[in-house]
């Protein structure tokens, strides 16, 4: 276990320099040029000049990322090129906004999927199954910024029950946002449900055909001890990357639907950024993407390793 663990743990360290490093040229490979953005196109070459080298922008490639990478490591990504400001702490006023969305969402979206694919798998090819499964396939089929414009015709303009945008600023308290947080944390939950609810139903309809559950059943145990003890564990088993995938996603889809919503968050901030090319702020957000990422699959990793005890032997004799 120790063995898989240690694995894992360097498999993650070095998808995150990996990333680190594709982030950073990607950022710098961006058409244009900062200075001559900041200044305006009327701005003089030596003034360009000037403002190149008081940004680094002179120095060496590997130089800069260097010194970006050493400081991210401390929790220093530089300061903004628009404000002027700390990219660490306006990326975590965003950052924490998004949370409150991606917590209520998993929530939501995790719980019901698991519940509904266990169901259309026990009931396959019943009504039940037929209506999980086309919901789900409706799911997956349809944008989340399309979910997200019809939440705010039903629940916005007909029935006036939530906000359809935020006004309020990044610096808002978690109770001025929860009002609005209902609607984009909906749109995610249905987007991302449909894939979970679609895996779990066919690992449950695999895991109940196998010879073990069908002992269970000869043996005389209840339906729900059967399905909660036996099945439910291993049909769990492939589920879990599926959902680490999606709560990686939320970090990039949760930008589209908080710019339905104008939600302060860090998909909008992103939106922003890359408009007034902050390359600081991109490049935070995206290494901070990555390790988002890294994380779900090493937890979805872990909790395989829970679930599963021939991990927790392999390699014994």
């Amino acid at each position: 276990m120790l063995t898989f663990l240690a694995r894992r743990l360097a498999a993650a360290v070095g998808t995150l320099l990996l990333s680190s490093v594709l982030v950073f040229l990607a950022v710098q490979a961006l058409p244009g040029d900062v200075a001559t953005q900041i200044l305006g196109k009327d701005a003089t070459p030596d003034a360009v000049a000037a403002l190149r080298s008081t940004l680094g922008l002179d120095q060496p490639a590997w130089e800069r990322y260097l010194h970006w990478i050493g400081g991210a490591l401390h929790g220093d990504f530089g300061t903004s090129l628009v404000s002027g400001d700390a990219v660490g702490g306006d990326v975590a006023a965003h950052l924490g906004n998004s949370a409150l969305i991606a917590g209520v969402t998993v929530l939501f979206a995790v719980t019901g999927s698991i519940v509904l694919g266990v169901l259309a798998g026990l009931y396959r090819d019943r009504w039940p199954d037929h209506l999980v499964s086309t919901v789900s396939l409706v799911g997956m089929s349809v944008p989340e910024f399309v979910v997200a414009t019809v939440l705010v015709l039903c629940f916005s303009v007909a029935l006036p029950w939530f906000p359809a945008v935020v006004l309020y600023g990044p610096d808002a308290s978690a109770g001025q946002l929860l009002p609005a947080v209902w609607l984009p944390a909906l749109a995610l939950a249905i987007v991302m449900a449909a894939y979970i609810v679609r895996m779990t139903r066919t690992s449950v309809i695999d895991v109940m055909a196998s010879e073990y559950v069908t002992t269970a059943r000869l043996k005389g145990l209840p339906t729900w001890q059967v399905v909660t003890r036996h099945a439910l564990p291993s049909a769990l088993l492939p589920t879990l990357h599926v959902i680490a995938l999606n709560v990686a996603w939320l970090v990039g889809g949760v930008a589209v639907v908080e710019n339905v919503f104008n939600y302060p968050g860090v998909g909008k901030l992103m939106l922003s950024s890359v408009q007034n090319r902050d390359l600081p702020v991109i490049q935070a957000i995206a290494l901070i993407s990555a390790v988002v990422y890294v994380v779900c699959n090493l937890a979805a990793d872990l909790g395989a390793l829970a679930l599963n005890p021939k991990l927790r032997t392999r390699g014994r004799t």
